[in-house]
């Protein structure tokens, strides 16, 4: 089956607020009929808890540093690392410059609803019980 030809222009996107992250959505699983890939911007000490959903992760550090926690492995990735993260897998990760920017792809739908809900119903210092319900509503399990 054919699909549309996806062309994305970041700055046109009005970026998500989650968990400290600005996420921009470059493409959803209804566009691509399975990946999807966003934008993350970040200031230094931002990022998830540690948390696993089904779906796998990549991270492209497109500046700065980021400290990655995957599985118990700790990694600081600097501009040009790349990560993968299998679904299932706990990690969290959190910017360790004064700014940071990271390309994330995952293998699945999910994500992109996902954020979309924290934005949407957490705003930008979501209460922990409320943040936690959507995140479980979506598929996202955070370890304690």
């Amino acid at each position: 089956m054919a699909r549309d030809l996806i062309i994305t222009n970041a700055a046109e996107i009005e970026p998500m607020l989650v968990c400290g992250e600005q996420i921009t959505i470059l493409a959803d699983s209804n566009q691509t009929g399975s990946y999807e890939v966003y934008l993350h911007d970040a200031p230094e000490g931002a990022g998830p808890p540690p948390h696993s959903h089904q779906w796998d992760e990549a991270f492209y550090v497109i500046q700065g540093v980021v400290d990655f926690n995957c599985g118990g492995l700790e990694r600081s990735v600097a501009a040009g690392g790349f990560v993968h993260v299998p679904g299932g897998t706990v990690h969290s990760f959190r910017y360790a410059s004064p700014t940071a920017q990271v390309l994330g792809i995952t293998s699945q739908g999910g994500a992109a609803t996902m954020f979309s809900a924290v934005h949407r119903e957490c705003g930008a210092t979501p209460e922990v019980d409320k943040l936690l319900s959507v995140l479980g509503r979506n598929g996202v399990t955070v370890a304690v």
